[in-house]
């Protein structure tokens, strides 16, 4: 039997099934209704709420204003509250901020993502004005399946279901993949692939562009997503890098990446869990930077549950270190600031890792979101401080 999840549903009245597509992992709607140009956005911003998937059928634009017009609903709170919750936040520990405001993403992304769009078999939308998709599509979802013989509708099941929301994603990460991300320490542009954290936070870039090497002959970059840190290594001098990851998305944007910049031929970019054999005098790693649990496979790069590949790295280390040689971790200290993880918690891993700090060398961020006062986790963005620990054997 196939795992492939589909959605079902009633429209005129005959059962409709096709494939289910979410990037985010959510499941299946088990309530569908079909709504059109006619539907108000009251009415589907209730029907949002309530759980009911919204499957659209009309104009793509028209679908666009739709869900702008449920966002602008899920904002506009009464004025009771939100000077409720600007109160109960001034006293608020930051670890409660900081599950709240998941708790709030998460019930908005959920309302937001009832809004369905279907797609045939080319990865083309059915709606009048719509857009051409098929390029983002391919890029991320790959070729469709052929149809199965074993299918009751045909032509259901030769397309697919997606929420509009995560198409806008898709549409919005094609383009920066065309256009890519300026990083002057490698010479040119990223192109970060949909799911791979694109590097737009340059701080961390800085600190291993600006860093003193203990050697140029092997590096490993451990966790490599883009390849930006390994393209960095490689143009301040680092012969020979093998950078590392465990996603085929990272892997395959990584390589792309450094054939574009020339780069190619002295990385090499495996798919290992942490480590590839063998030791190095130089290991980067820049692991996700908080303690907490993704509630979706794209947030993987932000949220690392239990810190399990941060101790991982630390933990590991040492028995993948050249006598002489340093682990460059790179870290922002935004999760003590919420009081996710202690410094204390930090130290100790560091020491049980048979590890010792020889320089930490400490950047300001300088995103917007630093300066954002309406951001209600402001507290701990403004204190962010991002840090390349230096460490080597102890």
């Amino acid at each position: 039997m196939s795992t492939v999840p589909r959605i079902e549903w009633t429209e005129a009245d005959t059962q409709h099934s096709a494939r289910w597509r979410s990037e985010a992992g959510v499941v299946p709607p088990k309530r569908v209704v079909v709504v059109d140009d006619a539907t108000t956005a009251d009415d589907a911003y209730h029907l949002a709420c309530e759980g009911t998937a919204l499957l659209y059928r009309g104009d793509f634009q028209n679908a666009r204003q739709l869900l702008q017009a449920i966002a602008r609903r899920i904002e506009q709170k009464p004025r009771r509250t939100r000077q409720r919750q600007a109160d109960a936040a001034k006293t608020a520990a930051p670890g409660d901020l900081f599950n709240r405001h998941r708790l709030a993403q998460s019930q908005r992304a959920r309302t937001l993502g009832a809004l369905l769009i279907p797609l045939d078999a080319a990865y083309t939308i059915p709606l009048r004005r719509a857009p051409d998709v098929r390029a983002a599509c391919i890029e991320t979802y790959g070729p469709i399946a052929p149809a199965s013989p074993l299918a009751k509708n045909v032509a259901s099941e030769s397309g697919s279901v997606v929420s509009l929301r995560e198409l806008l994603g898709l549409i919005g990460a094609h383009e920066w993949r065309k256009k890519g991300v300026d990083v002057p320490a490698v010479g040119g542009r990223i192109h970060p692939y949909y799911g791979v954290f694109s590097p737009v936070r340059g701080e961390y870039i800085d600190l291993v562009a600006s860093a003193p090497l203990p050697a140029t002959t092997l590096a490993f970059d451990i966790g490599t997503g883009t390849g930006v840190l390994a393209a960095v290594l490689a143009r301040r001098g680092v012969e020979h890098i093998v950078a590392t990851d465990r996603d085929p998305r990272a892997l395959a944007c990584a390589r792309e990446n450094l054939q574009r910049l020339g780069l190619g031929a002295c990385v090499k970019v495996i798919d290992a869990d942490l480590f590839p054999a063998g030791k190095a005098p130089l290991i980067v790693c820049n692991p996700p930077w908080v303690p907490a649990r993704p509630s979706s496979p794209i947030e993987s790069a932000v949220f690392d549950p239990d810190s399990r590949m941060l101790l991982g790295f630390l933990g590991g280390l040492a028995a993948h270190l050249e006598p002489g040689g340093e682990g460059w971790l790179i870290l922002s200290d935004f999760a003590e600031h919420l009081g996710l993880r202690t410094r204390a918690e930090l130290d100790g891993a560091i020491a049980a890792g048979g590890l010792k700090v020889i320089d930490r060398i400490d950047i300001k961020p300088v995103h917007p979101r630093a300066a954002d006062r309406t951001d209600p986790l402001h507290r701990a963005r403004a204190a962010e401080i991002t840090s390349l620990w230096r460490l080597t054997l102890a």
